[in-house]
């Protein structure tokens, strides 16, 4: 593992490298998604400002989880492990909403077009993870293609399950999955995106958290699996809202055409009215 990278008198972390890089090709699909959806609106900035809420989110939900340890140990705060991938979607999502309603997108139409830049983003950022060796590996395994991790920031020299790779594999095929549903020409409704985004995510998580060597709460799940289970059923109930009631998205800043149906009922009632 490399926890550090030395050049000379400068020394860079992995986990922070890896997290800026995962925030460029992210601000990369964000702006590729704006420009074929001829969207008006700065991709930098976003995905700046919502990186940051989320490492924020993330941190803060860790050490949150164990008030005590923190109050024992507040390093914690600063350290360069211990991250919660529910805190950072939380804090992302909230500073993606705002920052939509400055360019005037809707909420979300806004998530829509930012779902595929997240699940590639955090697909890279867990190379930061892997690279480091920050204890976000897997429980003990006779497996071929287990690793250890000497030499990272929580060391182990036994094999491990090496979740983070897991994790990189199952982000990129939802990111794939999500580029090509949410292109032009293709029929969706608003919300339909990211009520996917969701529900892969959560599912992808839940799975891995079997292998992962997080304490169980409930049940005999960890806190990260129940965390799955509320995003699973949010991008459930956010579909059927989007079949329901979700307009057809087109091109354009605003991005949503009616339904003709709804055109018609809408004009019958301001004739009523």
């Amino acid at each position: 593992m490399y926890p550090f990278i030395h050049l000379g008198p400068i020394t860079i972390g992995t986990f922070g490298l890896m997290l800026w890089l995962s925030a460029v090709f992210a601000c990369w699909v964000l702006y590729l998604n704006f420009k074929r959806w001829k969207i008006d609106a700065d991709a930098i900035s976003i995905i700046a400002f919502s990186t940051v809420a989320g490492v924020a989110g993330a941190k803060l939900y860790h050490v949150l989880e164990k008030p005590e340890v923190l109050m024992a140990h507040p390093s914690l705060l600063i350290s360069r492990a211990g991250f919660a991938w529910f805190g950072g979607l939380i804090a992302g999502v909230a500073a993606l909403l705002w920052q939509g309603g400055t360019y005037k997108i809707r909420p979300l139409r806004m998530l829509d077009l930012c779902s595929p830049s997240a699940a590639l983003g955090y697909g890279i950022g867990r190379w930061g993870c892997q690279l480091s060796g920050d204890g976000d590996y897997g429980i003990p395994t006779k497996m071929w293609f287990g690793m250890s991790y000497p030499h990272g920031i929580v060391p182990t020299t036994q094999k491990v399950y090496p979740t983070p790779i897991f994790e990189f594999i199952a982000a990129t095929i939802i990111f794939y999955i999500l580029w090509r549903r949410s292109r032009p020409g293709t029929p969706r409704r608003l919300g339909q995106i990211t009520g996917e985004y969701l529900i892969w995510t959560g599912a992808a998580r839940f799975l891995v958290e079997f292998i992962r060597r997080n304490p169980k709460i409930f049940l005999d799940l960890t806190n990260a699996q129940w965390a799955s289970i509320a995003s699973i059923l949010g991008g459930i109930v956010l579909l059927w809202w989007a079949q329901k009631h979700g307009s057809l998205v087109e091109m354009g800043q605003d991005g949503l055409k009616p339904e003709p149906e709804r055109e018609l009922k809408d004009a019958a009632a301001a004739e009523h009215g």
